[in-house]
């Protein structure tokens, strides 16, 4: 992630202006000078304290039980009701376009902000969406904010400078999801762990899906590859109001590693 610059062109389109600070990134080691001019700009354009912001990991498809869908939609009632603004994947279809839809629902489409990659506009945009004119953008006024951008990299860039630009309690949660879903997870895992981010880590675990990944971690500290002072850096939450409150309640894991990024 690059510092520097006020250059909107890592976004291919958006319906309402990009985040100042964003640029094409040019690795993490860059990630805090990034996200410095990210929260020094959001604060030089409102005089209000910058709102909690959490980003939610899941997945396109509703999955086979019913509880995953009604997890999404739960987590969209509890940040309504806590006054929370959501950053996505920019889908609208599956679990994430079920919380898109249910947040923009209650508290309007300036409490979301959804960020998608070009190639994935069409596989993660459902047929019964309404489209914008330009015929890739999902409609404001259901599935709030979208930006378009070129990469996955850029995707998971500007989802990481909207949550540590947010107030406390903003931070990230996996509901959900396949292969996309665990590999953003585990990265802003290896990002705390290294440092490069203190934000709280929570998957909500809908009817068990996590027990497994719990379980790798937990047997990782046992076989000797994480340490056991990192083992509490993904907190589980089994209720949509448990994630929230674990974010705000977060504590950095003892362990993570106390590295500067960006100096060099």
């Amino acid at each position: 992630m690059a510092s520097g610059g006020a250059s909107p062109a890592i976004s291919v389109r958006s319906q309402t202006p990009d985040i100042p600070g964003s640029t094409t990134p040019h690795g993490l080691s860059k990630l805090n000078n990034v996200l410095s001019n990210s929260t020094n700009a959001l604060a030089s354009q409102t005089s209000r304290s910058p709102k909690i912001k959490i980003c939610v990991f899941c997945g396109a498809s509703p999955g086979t039980s019913p509880a995953h869908m009604e997890a999404a939609r739960s987590l969209a009632h509890v940040f309504a009701a806590h006054n929370v603004s959501l950053v996505y994947g920019g889908g609208t279809v599956g679990l994430m376009g079920e919380i898109a839809r249910t947040l923009v629902s209650l508290s309007g489409p300036d409490s979301v902000h959804g960020i998608i990659p070009a190639p994935l506009v069409k596989y993660e945009r459902g047929p019964d969406s309404d489209i914008a004119l330009d015929g890739a953008i999902p409609e404001y006024k259901t599935y709030g904010k979208t930006t378009v951008v070129k990469d996955m990299h850029t995707r998971k860039q500007m989802m990481a400078q909207e949550v540590l630009a947010g107030a406390s309690g903003s931070g990230f949660v996996a509901l959900s999801g396949g292969y996309g879903t665990l590999e953003e997870l585990m990265e802003v895992v290896t990002w705390n762990q290294l440092g490069i981010h203190n934000r709280g880590v929570v998957v909500y675990n809908v009817e068990g899906y996590w027990d497994g990944l719990l379980s790798w971690v937990k047997g990782s500290v046992e076989a000797g590859f994480v340490g056991k002072g990192n083992q509490e850096i993904i907190q589980e939450a089994r209720s949509a109001e448990g994630a929230v409150r674990a974010l705000r309640e977060y504590r950095v894991a003892s362990g993570r590693f106390k590295l500067e990024w960006g100096n060099e």
